[in-house]
C-alpha cells in the first residue's frame, strides 16, 4: 500500500467539488495496471501511468508512446495519481489544475522486467534508481519498454523507449491512427461536447 503522503500533492492541486476527477479510494490490484490517458490541456499530451506502491506513478509524454525502438520519447514526471484515476475520462473544468479533456487512450496490465545482477528489482526501487523495464499488455501498445531518467532536480526528465522485440513496429503509429478511447470509443472532441458512450 502507498504511504500516507503519496497522494497529498495530487489532492492539494484539486478541488473535488469542481472537478470530476476521483479523490482516490481504490486498493492495489493483484496484477499491476498501466494506463495511457490522452489529455488536451494547455498542450495536447499523453499521461503515462504505472501502478507501483498503491498509486499510479505518472509522466507526461508530449508525443505519446512509440512502437519504434529508435524513437526516444520525452517523459516528464508528474505527481502520483490514485489507482481509480485509471478509469477517468471527462472534462476537467476551466480554472482547475490540468483543465481540459481526458480520455483513456490505452490500458492493461504490465509485468516488471527490471533486474540488476540477476536480482529482480521492484518498480518503486527501480524508479528511485532511475531506470525501470517492463512489458505492457495493452489494447494498442504491447511489449517491452524502458523508462530512464536522464535529468534530475527541478527539471527532472525521463525517456520512454520501446524495446526491440516482437511487438516493435516502426511502421505503425497508433498515436496518429488510433485516436479513440479504449473505454468509450469516443474522441476527445466527442467527450468535450458531452456526447455519451451510446450517443
Amino acid at each position: 500500500m502507498a504511504g500516507p503522503d503519496t497522494l497529498d500533492e495530487y489532492r492539494e492541486k484539486r478541488n473535488f467539488s469542481r472537478t470530476p476527477e476521483p479523490p482516490g479510494e481504490r486498493e492495489a490490484t493483484s496484477h499491476p495496471i498501466f494506463v495511457i490517458q490522452k489529455h488536451d490541456a494547455t498542450t495536447l499530451h499523453y499521461d503515462f501511468r504505472l501502478e507501483a506502491d498503491g498509486v499510479l506513478k505518472s509522466w507526461a509524454v508530449p508525443k505519446g508512446p512509440s512502437l519504434d525502438p529508435k524513437e526516444k520519447r520525452l517523459a516528464v514526471p508528474t505527481e502520483d495519481h490514485p489507482l481509480d484515476y485509471a478509469g477517468f475520462e471527462g472534462v476537467i473544468p476551466e480554472g482547475s489544475y490540468g483543465a481540459g479533456t481526458v480520455l483513456v487512450w490505452d490500458r492493461g496490465t504490465y509485468r516488471n522486467l527490471t533486474e540488476k545482477e540477476g536480482r529482480k528489482i521492484g518498480v518503486a526501487e527501480a524508479l528511485g534508481r532511475g531506470h525501470v523495464s517492463f512489458r505492457l499488455e495493452g489494447e494498442k501498445v504491447r511489449g517491452g519498454y524502458a523508462l530512464t531518467r536522464f535529468r534530475t532536480g527541478k527539471g527532472e526528465a525521463w525517456l520512454l523507449v520501446k524495446m526491440d522485440d516482437a511487438e516493435a513496429d516502426p511502421g505503425r503509429n497508433p498515436v496518429a491512427t488510433e485516436p479513440r478511447s479504449v473505454v468509450s470509443d469516443r474522441t476527445l472532441e466527442e467527450i468535450a461536447a458531452g456526447r455519451d458512450q451510446d450517443g
